[in-house]
């Protein structure tokens, strides 16, 4: 298995080709849009720089990383000799199902499907295909790089033999996998998601302000971020559509999205990614700073 399609330029998808890339393996990078691709390969590019000046790796090693990697707005041509296709597209069960439906497609037989959801079923994912038993969730961490956790999940149907494969493959790149169920949030989101939830609910509450919130849970928990500045770093979007998943696949009421979480999303203040969140990041190239201390 060493020719790897990542379907998505994004933040998660560029990370991860950037990862297999690095490894040694032949990346085949899949947008619909040729901005989106030229903005992926810039950011796998800068990140690469970061670590050739920290002496990670040396300028060699960066170009042959970036000389593995080659991109594809046409999907059947960019999947067509993948022994493995992981998808990082936007969290939305909709756009997530038809991708699925044209990987089973335009793969061959024995290529095993991963999608890199943090929250959706893999089994839901599976359905639309005709081989469940290859369809796995492979749920890289942000940023892709540098975090050593990737969730296995397995869907109802997923076979012993393609959990084992991707559990192995995981290791190659440097990373510890854990096996878990697929269950709505898995464990990493079913646990952290409630818990940005409910700094929210305090921010929203009036209990107290942003930088109070987050200073308490880093002094006081010794979290590396507070659960805000988090969920900035993540995406207030993304983080709304893993708690709706939740909501919806629990019908509880501890995972109902914060009004103000809502709101925010509405108004597209998404984070990091849009240059306001719970902070202000568009004065001083915060975003970029906040970038650099996960590099």
């Amino acid at each position: 298995m060493k020719n790897i399609a990542v379907i998505g330029a994004g933040t998660m998808g560029n990370g991860i080709a950037h990862t297999f890339a690095q490894s040694g393996y032949k990346v085949q990078l899949v947008d619909i849009s040729q901005e989106s691709l030229d903005r992926g390969m810039n950011t796998i590019s800068k990140n690469l720089d970061r670590m050739v000046a920290k002496e990670r790796i040396t300028a060699i090693e960066k170009q042959q990383t970036l000389d593995n990697i080659t991109t594809f707005t046409n999907l059947e041509e960019g999947v067509e000799y993948a022994g493995l296709v992981v998808e990082a597209a936007t969290e939305n069960v909709d756009l997530k199902l038809k991708i699925f439906e044209s990987l089973d497609e335009a793969t061959g037989d024995d290529c095993i499907l991963a999608t890199n959801t943090s929250s959706i079923s893999i089994t839901q994912i599976a359905a639309v295909t005709r081989r469940p038993e290859l369809v796995i969730g492979m749920h890289f961490m942000n940023p892709v790089p540098i975090m050593k956790l990737v969730e296995i999940i397995r869907g109802y149907s997923t076979s012993d033999a393609t959990t084992q494969t991707i559990m192995e493959l995981s290791e190659k790149l440097g990373k510890v996998p854990v096996e878990v169920n697929d269950y709505p949030g898995f464990v990493a989101n079913r646990i952290l998601m409630p818990m940005i939830n409910e700094a929210i609910e305090t921010l929203y509450n009036g209990v107290a302000g942003v930088y109070e919130i987050d200073t308490v849970m880093k002094l006081g928990m010794a979290h590396p971020m507070g659960p805000l500045q988090l969920a900035d770093f993540i995406g207030l979007d993304v983080c709304l559509s893993i708690l709706e998943v939740m909501y919806e696949g629990f019908k509880n009421p501890k995972y109902a999205p914060c009004p103000l979480l809502v709101n925010m999303v509405r108004a597209g203040k998404y984070g990091v990614k849009s240059g306001e969140g719970f902070y202000d990041y568009k004065e001083s190239r915060k975003a970029d700073k906040v970038a650099a201390m996960f590099s």
